[in-house]
Order: structure tokens, then C-alpha cells, then sequence
């Protein structure tokens, strides 16, 4: 069953298409791992999904519901940190995650809960401002996680965390589905943390969908292609370089 899909979403910009076309599938209660270089379109598919803008062309359901009738009933469904969190810098991280919560309906517990889970409990009372760019982030990933929502829709969650920080973080994502049930839909320049964490890849190329499947099913794909398979990082980026050079080098 898959708890996400797309039909032919699209979204352009005057002439530019930052997403064309692409028909996602994302089951139920995996880690899916959405990747692409810088302005491939996967922030803009994030932000289609929650409403922060609206589509040219094509539909998307989340969890049986279809945006746009459903976005309200679909906002309420997911947990979402889309680029830099951002916060009341003169309240503290506890205190943050509490508007969260009354915005939410969510019951008290809920805001010691994702402090827990993201390891924050210890630095709760801390004023925003003075968290570091990890602990911020560690902040947005608590917002996301509130109240433990059945979909995460996280964008670079691992930014500015250092090595112990992003295995704690990546331990923690691919942990969710099997502790809570809930489905990740997650995008990382870390390809190598990618393929520890991720169950399905979905990969993107100016807007356009290059390939979806398993890690196994990928491998699969690049060697008929004549892509190396030694790594995601190198196959992805032989597939992004071929797929650039068929568009006549386009960048």
C-alpha cells in the first residue's frame, strides 16, 4: 500500500518547470529517500505536498486523502522541516515546541516526548537563539515529530550536524517506521547516510523522475545501463551525468 502518490505533478514558474510530470510511490511505513542535485525540484514536490504551493498540473493523495480537498486533513497527517527551521529565538526549545503543540491540540506530553526523541531534553530550557546550527536542527526534526504524526516530509534534516549527530539522526529516521509506524519521506546530499537509511530511492533531474524503486532495483537499472554499482553515490551521479548529457549538456 502506498501512503503517497503522484499523478503527472507538475509545477512551473513563467517558463521554468521545476517539477514535470512525475509520478511518485511511496509505501507505507518505509524510509524513502528523495534525491537530486541543487534545483532538481524535490524542495518545490515538498512544498507542493504541504500546501505552501499549489500545483500547474497533475494530483497527489497522502494517506487516502487528495490534495485540495483533503489539505487540511492531510496538513494534520504530517510532520514537516523543510529547509532552516525557524523559531522564536527569544523563547526556549521547550517553550517553541509548545506552540507546536496548542496549535496541534496535541496532548502535554507530547513536547517531552520529541524533546526526547531528538535528544533535546537536556538543553530544553535553553533559549532558541543560543542553540547551535545542530541543536536548531535537532529543534525542527522535534516540530516535525510532534504527537508522532503517520508522515515525516523532512528536507536536509542532517544539515549542519556534525558525524555523531547525523548517525544519531539517521538511527533515529530509519528507527521511526518499525517503533511508530509512520512513513519518511526524506531528501539528503548525504548519500552515503542515504543508503544506510533509505528502503525506496526516488531519484530527480531537472524536475523530472529518473528512476524509483529499491536500493537492489536501482543497482539492478544502472548495470543494464552501464552505470557503476559500487555505491549510491556513484551510481547516482553516472546517471545524472548521463541523463545531463543526453539533454545536450544541460545544467
Amino acid at each position: 500500500m502506498n501512503i503517497i502518490e503522484t499523478q503527472n505533478l507538475t509545477k512551473t514558474y513563467g517558463d521554468f518547470t521545476a517539477v514535470s510530470g512525475i509520478s511518485l510511490h511511496v509505501p507505507k511505513g518505509t524510509v524513502y529517500g528523495f534525491l537530486g542535485p541543487n534545483g532538481a525540484g524535490k524542495s518545490t514536490t515538498m512544498k507542493l505536498f504541504l500546501g505552501l504551493t499549489q500545483p500547474t498540473g497533475g494530483s497527489f493523495v497522502i494517506d487516502g486523502k487528495r490534495f485540495p480537498g483533503g489539505r487540511v486533513q492531510i496538513l494534520k497527517e504530517v510532520g514537516s522541516f523543510i529547509e532552516a527551521p525557524a523559531f522564536y529565538g527569544n523563547l526556549t526549545g521547550e517553550e517553541n515546541l509548545e506552540i507546536i503543540r496548542r496549535i496541534l491540540g496535541l496532548p502535554r506530553s507530547s513536547v517531552a516526548d520529541a524533546l526526547e526523541l531528538t535528544g533535546l531534553t537536556q538543553h530544553r530550557r535553553k533559549l532558541a537563539k543560543k542553540y547551535s546550527i545542530g541543536m536548531k536542527q535537532r529543534l525542527g526534526l522535534a516540530g516535525a515529530l510532534i504527537g508522532r504524526p503517520p508522515v515525516l516530509i523532512l528536507d536536509e534534516p542532517t544539515n549542519g550536524l556534525d558525524p555523531v549527530g547525523i548517525h544519531e539522526i539517521r538511527s533515529l529516521i530509519r528507527s521511526l517506521p518499525q517503533q511508530f509506524g509512520c512513513t519518511v519521506f526524506v531528501s539528503s546530499h548525504l548519500l552515503s547516510e542515504m543508503e544506510l537509511m533509505a528502503d525506496n530511492i526516488g531519484i530527480l533531474n531537472h524536475g523530472r523522475l529518473l528512476f524509483e524503486g529499491t536500493l537492489d532495483d536501482l543497482k539492478s537499472s544502472a548495470a543494464a545501463q552501464g552505470c557503476p554499482t559500487g555505491s549510491l553515490e556513484d551510481t547516482f551521479l553516472a546517471m545524472i551525468d548521463a541523463d545531463n548529457r543526453q539533454r545536450g549538456g544541460a545544467r
